[in-house]
């Protein structure tokens, strides 16, 4: 590409313009094994110098990719096709907490978790919270519409986003939404920029609505020797009339590598682990309604159950589950860490499917999740340096995709397609489908610069999906 680098520098001025080897280097990779570099990396602080660098962008036809901290899972900020990767980490401003109206304006590099921590100090909650959310922005978790473990009750990120500002493909600026509880007004394009993942526009601002915060949280784990018998009591307490804030699972591979990994007393026999938490404003009220859980997993076979008593327990039970992902980067240098939705009845079968796959390919495949919603990870663990493992890896994700769309299931629940999944789009939304998300596609982006080669599939189709990634191309025997 030509690299009108005297332009950007006008726009964002000198120094925020990264186009020498050692600078764009920072910009080549995602929380994921992929890496492609950019011609150039820019770094605006304003939505106009967002608007002003995408119109040079389309005015040199040259692909442009948004980014915040690119922690995401599934190669969505990987520019394959070179370009300009736009920074968006200066634009992390909370704008303003707005209590009277029970809502937050941010920029898009804002990271989640200071959001998190700023409208708790003004008494509010906002539920969203992503593994990374000490790391993740709020830009990013728009374009993948996270969730997290409070998902199940609270819901994901499209629930709480009432407002954007969108810079579209030819620096066009619109502003959708706002400080509204409500909005039937015309066709919700707010909510088809949720879940995008930068390909229609690049999301400046975002405004998000809060919750009371609450005052009380009661945690709980139950131990199972068998992952049937965990399976059975998600079914239970989710048929009960409880809606837990809480409802995660860990199988047995998940429970031993977090234990080498924490030494927490996690109960090694066991088969599955659950993590129940339940919130509220009255405590004797969040008790009761854990107690009710664990009465439920007694009932079904469990061997342990322990209850937080003091906030201190509390955190020791929640950091065996932070700690999956490091735990797991001990195991093997590589990680492909999954993202499948199953409905909730199939969650014994999916998990049972996913062992079978580990034996067929003589993989480990840990799997922990929201059980309670359905939405497990599964981890294949791997050896990039291998070739031939690498072989594997990619015939075992195939088939995990396709156990879970056979299930009545899909792709993702919270990281993306990215271009980790796109070969697998028609499978899981029918050609119809995927033809019209398309026409939108080019509706909103006719020379198509925006974050090219993600979501949809290249029509290479699902052999060689893994292996022909950026990463992957050309690696040699270990």
């Amino acid at each position: 590409m030509s690299t009108p680098i005297p332009d950007l520098e006008r726009i964002v001025g000198t120094g925020y313009v990264h186009d020498a080897p050692s600078e764009v280097i920072a910009y080549s990779y995602d929380g994921t094994f992929q890496q492609r570099r950019p011609d150039l990396a820019v770094s605006p602080a304003t939505t106009e110098q967002v608007s002003a660098v995408v119109k040079v962008a389309a005015r040199e036809n040259v692909p442009i990719i948004a980014r915040g901290a690119s922690s995401g899972l599934a190669g969505g900020t990987i520019p394959e096709h070179g370009g300009i990767v736009l920074n968006l980490a200066r634009m992390d401003r909370i704008l303003e907490v707005d209590s009277a109206n029970v809502c937050a304006v941010a920029e898009a590099g804002t990271i989640t978790m200071r959001l998190q921590e700023a409208v708790q100090k003004a008494g509010l909650f906002y539920p969203p919270d992503p593994a990374s959310s000490g790391q993740s922005t709020l830009g990013g978790n728009v374009a993948c519409n996270s969730g997290g473990p409070r998902c199940l009750k609270y819901g994901v990120t499209r629930d709480y986003v009432t407002g954007l500002t969108v810079v579209l493909a030819n620096g066009d600026v619109i502003v959708l939404g706002g400080k509204l509880a409500k909005n039937a007004t015309g066709y919700q394009l707010l909510q088809l920029m949720v879940g995008s993942e930068g390909t229609l526009g690049i999301v400046t601002e975002v405004t998000v609505k809060l919750l009371p915060l609450p005052s009380t949280q009661v945690t709980a784990t139950a131990a199972f020797p068998r992952l049937d018998q965990a399976s059975e009591a998600v079914a239970a307490i989710m048929a009960s009339g409880i809606l837990p804030a809480t409802l995660e699972l860990m199988d047995s591979s998940t429970i031993n590598v977090v234990e080498d990994f924490l030494h927490a007393g996690l109960p090694r026999d066991a088969q599955a682990l659950l993590l129940l938490e339940q919130d509220g404003t009255e405590e004797a009220t969040c008790a009761r309604e854990v107690e009710r859980m664990a009465a439920i997993c007694s009932r079904l076979g469990a061997s342990e159950i322990r209850v937080a008593r003091s906030a201190a327990e509390r955190e020791s039970l929640w950091s065996a589950r932070r700690a999956i992902s490091p735990a797991l980067a001990r195991l093997r240098p590589n990680k492909l860490g999954e993202d499948v939705v199953v409905p909730r009845s199939e969650v014994p079968a999916m998990i049972e499917e996913i062992g079978r796959i580990a034996a067929r390919y003589e993989l480990p495949i840990p799997v922990f999740g929201h059980a309670g919603d359905g939405n497990l990870h599964p981890s294949i663990l791997f050896d990039l340096r291998h070739p031939e493992e690498v072989r594997r890896v990619e015939a075992a994700a195939r088939d995990v995709f396709r156990a879970a769309l056979r299930l009545g299931g899909t792709l993702s629940g919270e990281h993306g397609v990215g271009s980790l999944k796109r070969e697998f789009m028609e499978e899981a939304q029918g050609a119809r489908a995927l033809a019209l998300s398309r026409a939108i596609k080019d509706v909103f982006d006719p020379q198509g610069i925006l974050n090219p080669g993600k979501l949809f599939p290249t029509g290479r189709g699902t052999e060689g999906f893994l292996t022909d990634l950026p990463a992957l191309q050309g690696f040699t025997p270990g």
